[in-house]
């Protein structure tokens, strides 16, 4: 079966798309992929509250899937909203690499007698995530938090001419592009100090590091092919994380993270966090509860974050 597949046009989106492609390739399938312009990549120099609702990167794609230009749409799982369309879904997840965020900071700045943010105070860091900013100010609230959008080696680049200190980027986003670059094309400047923030402290976005694979639910032929690269074991984390984002109702501009441990013998740790930022100091109230059942974590986590947060 031919298969084309719709994805972004930015470098890591074209990586994920490639690694979708091999893996169906390696079930027999023929694989083509198209490049769809978004609304999110066409405004690179806005915070995410500025060019719409959550959803900016993937509702033309979506439409290219409705419409029938493309058979399977690959996305970023963390940029999709809560509810998609009702004619499509998300029939696999491969495995995800790591939901950790990535801090990469020029030399001069490094601090590493600071275990979680290992950055001297004044640091300037770069980030649009509202989530991201709303931790970095309550754990660290002597650093200068700025704006920066762009695609990851927009946002590497502006780290590197020194316009950051630091930035804050999502490991497996660094990880698929160092794995997807040309031989001897440098993804990460030579002189950049990299550390990996601990996600039960610093929690990522809901299923940050995950590809979510979306098809129409009329295509039969289609889902059968997909679900051969799904990965129960991270669909299953990705549950938790995703009932307690649509519990939050939250999107791009909402401080708000979720991550979900599977153990052995399937018991889950769902790590969350909810904030409110006012721009200068943030206060963040932060849940890790256990348990086997991800709606019902999810809903458990949701209630002790709002309670949390009511009286922050």
């Amino acid at each position: 079966m031919k298969l084309r597949i719709g994805t972004r046009g930015s470098a890591l989106a074209r990586a994920q798309a490639a690694d979708v492609a091999r893996r169906l390739q390696s079930f027999g399938h023929e694989t083509e992929i198209v490049v769809i312009s978004t609304a999110g990549d066409r405004s690179t120099h806005r915070a995410f509250a500025d060019v719409g609702m959550f959803g900016i990167f993937v509702r033309e794609i979506e439409a290219a899937l409705l419409d029938g230009r493309v058979d399977v749409a690959v996305h970023s799982y963390k940029d999709l909203p809560s509810f998609s369309p009702i004619e499509l879904f998300v029939a696999a997840v491969p495995e995800r690499i790591d939901a950790a965020d990535l801090l990469m900071a020029r030399p001069e700045w490094v601090d590493e007698t600071r275990e979680l943010i290992p950055l001297k105070p004044g640091a300037r860091v770069g980030t649009s995530a509202a989530r991201r900013q709303a931790l970095l100010r309550s754990l660290r609230p002597d650093l200068e938090v700025g704006l920066l959008r762009g695609n990851v080696p927009t946002r590497i680049d502006a780290l590197a001419k020194g316009r950051f200190d630091a930035i804050v980027l999502a490991a497996a986003g660094v990880s698929r592009l160092v794995r997807a670059s040309a031989s001897g094309v440098r993804v990460v400047p030579a002189n950049v100090v990299s550390t990996r923030l601990d996600p039960a402290i610093f929690v990522p976005a809901p299923a940050q590091g995950a590809i979510a694979v979306q098809v129409r639910r009329d295509a039969a032929p289609v889902i059968d092919a997909v679900k051969a690269i799904d990965d129960p074991r991270t669909a299953r984390a990705l549950r938790a994380e995703r009932e307690l984002l649509a519990l939050a109702e939250g999107g791009c501009t909402l401080p708000f993270g979720a991550w979900c441990e599977v153990f052995d013998g399937d018991s889950l740790t769902l790590h969350a966090v909810l904030g409110r930022d006012d721009g200068t100091v943030a206060h963040v109230a932060h849940v890790a509860l256990n348990g086997d059942d991800p709606e019902a974590l999810a809903d458990a986590a949701w209630r002790g974050l709002a309670a949390s947060a009511s009286v922050a």
